[in-house]
């Protein structure tokens, strides 16, 4: 290994603007991050508001193809950097986030900004514009309502399962759920701050709410039932098989370097060609690791520790500057 392969990569991907239903709105990146769009009748919620402020210029800019209205709500999915840090691009007055997801900014969202960036440049094109970190203006426990007029926007604190703060929005009426990172469509789940015993928990309390059209965190937006069935089984599939193969690596002793050298083997074949599947894998392993050897509470990522995670992967000593 050389360090992350995310760091070669230099493609922009093209945006699509789907809309979902009338006002609904799915931003979506050829499986870069994506964002959620709501259209109400005085103002525009955006679901995750990208890495950067300037590429939130890029979410507005397509906002302005279907509104005059400004952005003036930001709901977070979850805590990381390359879902949050554009909030500053946005004229919005209100960001709202579980009170789970911001502890963890508390606790760690500094680490996860400068190790983020490290790890994936590309994604923070703009990011000298980041004034630093995002913090929500209100917070809630379980669950909180927006309301458009007489249109229901549910805000939920689903579950632990992509990070503890996994946050989803639910439309009731028209059926459509922005996802966040619970749930991904052709792109390997990032697991690195992830719950596995919990996930399926969120995989489940999701199909019980039976949306029909969803936002997944990456990937293309779902447009019918059958779809948002593949991303979900898909999802759990992926999770479910990792944990598994963890729990078995350290039933038998092995160490992380060997988990991770029976995880690509057996997960390639089914997976392989997913999105980000090379970058993923080994902060996946890390955590699956982790979390089967007995530690709930994942471990902040740093600079320091990811040099770390390539020496144990490697079985070797990672050469200077090289991560």
């Amino acid at each position: 290994m050389s360090g992350f392969a995310s760091t070669h990569d230099m493609t922009e991907k093209r945006v699509s603007f789907d809309e979902l239903a009338d006002g609904l709105y799915a931003y979506t990146a050829e499986g870069d991050p994506n964002s959620g769009v709501i259209v109400g009748p005085r103002g525009v919620t955006v679901i995750d508001a990208q890495a950067t402020p300037l590429m939130a210029q890029d979410v507005q800019a397509k906002i302005a193809t279907v509104t005059s209205l400004a952005v003036d709500t930001i709901v977070l999915s979850h805590y990381h950097a390359v879902r949050v840090l554009g909030a500053a691009g946005y004229p919005a007055h209100s960001v709202i986030a579980s009170d789970a997801t911001r502890a963890l900014i508390t606790e760690r969202g500094q680490q996860d900004m400068d190790s983020e960036i490290g790890r994936f440049p590309r994604l923070f094109r703009g990011r000298d514009g980041i004034p630093g970190l995002t913090w929500p203006t209100a917070s809630f426990d379980c669950e909180m309502t927006l309301w458009y007029g007489d249109r229901e926007a549910r805000v939920i604190h689903i579950g632990r399962s992509h990070t503890a703060g996994d946050t989803v929005v639910w439309l009731p009426k028209e059926r459509v759920l922005f996802a966040g990172d619970t749930v991904e469509f052709g792109a390997t789940p990032y697991c690195g701050d992830a719950h596995f015993a919990d996930w399926q928990h969120v995989i489940a309390r999701i199909r019980e709410l039976g949306p029909v059209k969803m936002v997944p965190g990456r990937g293309r937006a779902l447009l019918n039932e059958s779809e948002v069935a593949d991303a979900l089984d898909g999802t759990d599939a992926f999770t479910s098989t990792l944990f598994a193969i963890a729990r078995e690596g350290v039933a038998k002793g092995w160490n992380l370097h060997a988990v991770y050298q029976d995880a690509m083997e057996r997960m390639r074949p089914r997976f392989g060609h997913w999105v980000i599947f090379e970058h993923c894998m080994p902060f996946n392993v890390s955590r699956a690791f982790d979390e089967a050897s007995g530690l709930d509470h994942p471990r902040i990522w740093t600079a320091e520790r990811d040099v770390e995670m390539w020496r144990a992967l490697e079985g070797k000593a990672a050469k200077d500057g090289e991560i």
